[in-house]
C-alpha cells in the first residue's frame, strides 16, 4: 500500500516538473478557462517616455521618435484620436519667434535632410494638405505630407523601426507639439479604395505587436515627485491602475472610438458641476476638458475661475491658487456606457485632485507664464471632450480587434512595471474583462514550477528517509529468517552440547569450514569416540550462511539502478518579424487624406470642405507657416482635409468612404 502510494507521488511530481518546464516555453496564459499559447506571438512594446516635461499648456510628459535617415530626434505627445505621426517642421519656427522656439516645440524635423523622405504626391502637384484633426474645435492648420522611416524611442532604446510611414511636417502653432497617433485606422489621400495603414496597423501587420491594442496614461507632476507617462502597444501595464468590471464598446457608426456617457461631475464637497448627463469623447490630443457652458459656469463658481476672452482660457490668480492648494478639492467624473441605463456596478469613477487642473500656459498662448484651469466652453455636443488633463488620473486600454476599451483610475504606489499581453481574438476565447484581470504568465509559470519543485523535494525526502531504510530492513529481515532456517536444520542434524552458545558441535565426519570466504580449514578426522567435542573459535561463523554476502551483492547491484536519471532540457524560441511596405496611390484630382475615423456624427468638420487648388491664392504658402486654409465655395474638388478624421459611405456611386 505504502509502496504504491510512493510510486504515485513520484509519478505526479515528475509530471508537474515537466509542466513547470513547459510553461516558460509556451508562455501560455489562462483566459476564460482556456490555456492560450503565445509561442508565436510577439511581446508588447513598452514605449519609453523622453524624461522631459514640455508643451505650452502643461507641461506634459512627452515621447521621443526618430524620423528619417540619419535619424532626427523629435519629442511628441500621444493622440488617442489621430491615425498619423506629426512632427514640427523647420518652417514651424520663423524669424519673428523666440530664440528657443525649436526646443520648446520638441525639436524640428527637416525632411530635406532625410535620404528616405518621399513626398506624398497623391494629388500630383502638391503634398500640402489640411490637417483636419480637431477642426471641429476651431484648431486648423496645414501639413506637408510624405513618407519616411520612424523609430519609437530614442537612439539605442531598442524601439521598433518601420519604413515608409506616413508623416506630416507641421508649422501652425495651433498644434504646438508633434503627435503620435494611436488610432488603428488607415488614411486616404485620393479615394477610399487606396487606404494607407497607420503606424499601429503596420506594427501589427509586420508581427511586431501581438494585437491592435494599447494602454496609455499621461502621467503628471503633482504625484510622487513626477510620474512619467506610460504607453504600451499590444498590451498594458497592470501596475499603473486599479481594474474595474466596466467595458465600453466602440460606436457602431465609427463616430468616435472612445465615446462614454458622462453621467455626473461632483466635487469632494458634493457640489454637482454637470446639470445633465452628456456623451463625450476621450481625446488626449487636446489638453482641456470641453463641457457645456452651463457646466463651465458651475466650475467658475466652485473654483473662483476667471474667463479671459483674449486668450480663451480660464486664468487662476496666485491668490486663488494658494487658496485652492490649501483646500485641495477634488473632482469626480462618473462614466457609464452611452445610451444605456446603468446600475451602480456599471459605472466607473475617475477622481482628479486640484493638482490635475493646476496647469501653466506659456508662449505663444500668453506672453508670460500664467496659471490656468484646463476647462473650455463647448458650443455644441460635438465638442464635448475629456482631454489630456483627464488622462493624468485615468488609464485607458483600447482593443481595436474586439472594438472595445476600458477606463480605470490610476493608482500611485511603488509597484514594479508589469506588462500584460492583449491577445488577438483568434488566439483565445476570453472576454475583454479577462485581459485586464488575469494572472501574468510569469506568475502562472512560477506557481507551477514552485509546486513541482516542492513535490520533488517531498518525494526525495520520502525516498531517503522512509522508502530506502524500509527496503534495507526488509532485506535484513529476510536474511535473518534464512539464517534461522539453516540453524534449525543444523539443530536437527547435530548434537548440541551444553556449552557456550557460540560453540558448534558436530558429528564425526569430514566437514569444510570457511571464514570470510578466503580461509579454508583442512579436514579433521574425529576419533571413534563420538563423545569427543571439538571447539572452534567463538566468532568464526560460516560467512555464506550468516552474512548472506553472495545474495546481498546481487541485491545491492540491483539497487544501483534506482539512482539513475536525467533532467529535462528546455527549448528556446525566437519571435519572427516582417518587413513594412508603403501604400500610396496617385490618382486624378486632389485626394483628401481621410481616415476611417469619422467626425461627421460628432460635429468635427461636419460635412465636406471645398478648398481652392493648391496653386491658387487662397492657400497659404509654406514660408508663412501653412496657416489656416481658407475655404471657398463653388469648387467640385474634395478638400485635402482631415487625414484621419472622415468616414462615410456613399451609396449608389460604387465608392466607399472609409
Amino acid at each position: 500500500m505504502l509502496l504504491a502510494l510512493h510510486s504515485v507521488v513520484l509519478h505526479f511530481a515528475f509530471t508537474v516538473l515537466l509542466l513547470g518546464f513547459t510553461f516558460p516555453v509556451c508562455e501560455g496564459r489562462i483566459l476564460g478557462g482556456r490555456l492560450s499559447s503565445r509561442a508565436t506571438l510577439p511581446a508588447p512594446i513598452s514605449v519609453l517616455p523622453s524624461q522631459e516635461w514640455e508643451g505650452n499648456d502643461g507641461p506634459w510628459s512627452t515621447f521621443t521618435l526618430q524620423i528619417g535617415t540619419p535619424p532626427q530626434n523629435v519629442k511628441v505627445l500621444v493622440s488617442t484620436a489621430s491615425t498619423q505621426t506629426w512632427a514640427v517642421a523647420t518652417e514651424g519656427c520663423g524669424a519673428g519667434d523666440i530664440t528657443d522656439c525649436p526646443k520648446l516645440r520638441g525639436g524640428q524635423y527637416n525632411y530635406t535632410a532625410s535620404s528616405t523622405w518621399a513626398p506624398n504626391l497623391a494629388n500630383v502637384s502638391n503634398n500640402i494638405y489640411e490637417l483636419g484633426l480637431e477642426s471641429g474645435l476651431g484648431l486648423v492648420g496645414n501639413g506637408r505630407y510624405g513618407f519616411d522611416d520612424i523609430t519609437l524611442g530614442f537612439q539605442g532604446s531598442g524601439g521598433p523601426t518601420l519604413k515608409n510611414q506616413t508623416v506630416a511636417g507641421i508649422a501652425a502653432k495651433e498644434f504646438f507639439m508633434g503627435i503620435f497617433g494611436l488610432t488603428a485606422r488607415p488614411s486616404n489621400f485620393t479615394n477610399y479604395d487606396n487606404p494607407i495603414p497607420s503606424y499601429m496597423e503596420n506594427l501589427r501587420n509586420q508581427s511586431m505587436i501581438p494585437s491592435l491594442s494599447w494602454g496609455y496614461t499621461a502621467g503628471n507632476q503633482y504625484r510622487l515627485n513626477d510620474v512619467l507617462g506610460s504607453l504600451t502597444l499590444g498590451g498594458y501595464d497592470s501596475s499603473r491602475f486599479t481594474p474595474n468590471n466596466l467595458t465600453f464598446d466602440f460606436p457602431v457608426n465609427d463616430d468616435a472610438d472612445l465615446t462614454v456617457r458622462l453621467e455626473a461631475i461632483t466635487t469632494s464637497s458634493s457640489i454637482s458641476l454637470l446639470p445633465s448627463s452628456i456623451n463625450t469623447v476621450l481625446d488626449s490630443t487636446v489638453s482641456h476638458v470641453w463641457l457645456p457652458t452651463t457646466a463651465c459656469t458651475l466650475f467658475e463658481n466652485a473654483f473662483g475661475l476667471t474667463w479671459n476672452e483674449t486668450a480663451q482660457l480660464y486664468f487662476v490668480s496666485e491668490t486663488q491658487h494658494t487658496l485652492l492648494q490649501a483646500q485641495n478639492p477634488s473632482v469626480t467624473f462618473t462614466l457609464r456606457r452611452p445610451d444605456t441605463v446603468a446600475s451602480a456596478a456599471e459605472r466607473v469613477n475617475i477622481t482628479l485632485p486640484y493638482g490635475a487642473f493646476d496647469l501653466t500656459a506659456s508662449w505663444p498662448l500668453v506672453e508670460n507664464k500664467t496659471r490656468y484651469f484646463p476647462l473650455k466652453r463647448a458650443n455644441d455636443s460635438s465638442q464635448y471632450i475629456l482631454g489630456r488633463a483627464f488622462f493624468q488620473e485615468a488609464y485607458v486600454i483600447a482593443d481595436y480587434e474586439r472594438k472595445n476599451f476600458s477606463v480605470s483610475q490610476c493608482k500611485w504606489d511603488s509597484s514594479p512595471q508589469n506588462i500584460v499581453t492583449i491577445f488577438p481574438p483568434s488566439n483565445s476565447t476570453d472576454n475583454p474583462k479577462s485581459e485586464t484581470t488575469g494572472l501574468p504568465v510569469g506568475a502562472i509559470a512560477g506557481i507551477a514550477a514552485g509546486g513541482g519543485a516542492l513535490l520533488i523535494v517531498i518525494a526525495v525526502v520520502l525516498y531517503f528517509c522512509w522508502w530506502r531504510p524500509r527496503q534495507r530492513k526488509r532485506k535484513t529481515a529476510e536474511l535473518a529468517a534464512n539464517e534461522v532456517s539453516i540453524q534449525n536444520q543444523q539443530q536437527q542434524d547435530f548434537i548440541k552440547p551444553e556449552l557456550d552458545a557460540n560453540q558448534v558441535s558436530q558429528k564425526p565426519g569430514i566437514q569444510i569450514h570457511e571464514t570470510e570466504g578466503s580461509k579454508v580449514f583442512t579436514p579433521v578426522e574425529i576419533g571413534s569416540n563420538p563423545d569427543i567435542v571439538y571447539e572452534m573459535p567463538a566468532r568464526e561463523e560460516v560467512a555464506s550462511e550468516m552474512t548472506g554476502a553472495s545474495q546481498r551483492g546481487d541485491e545491492i547491484g540491483d539497487d544501483r539502478y534506482l539512482y539513475g536519471g536525467r533532467g529535462a532540457r528546455r527549448g528556446d524560441r525566437t519571435p519572427g518579424s516582417a518587413t513594412a511596405s508603403r501604400q500610396s496611390t496617385i490618382s486624378s484630382g486632389w485626394g483628401s487624406p481621410r481616415s476611417m475615423h469619422s467626425e461627421l456624427a460628432r460635429g468635427r468638420g461636419r460635412g465636406s470642405f471645398n478648398v481652392a487648388s493648391p496653386g491658387t491664392d487662397t492657400l497659404s504658402s509654406v514660408s508663412s507657416g501653412w496657416g489656416s486654409t481658407n475655404r471657398t465655395g463653388g469648387s467640385d474638388n474634395v478638400s485635402p482635409a482631415s487625414p484621419g478624421q472622415v468616414r462615410r459611405e456613399q451609396r449608389g456611386s460604387g465608392l466607399r468612404y472609409q
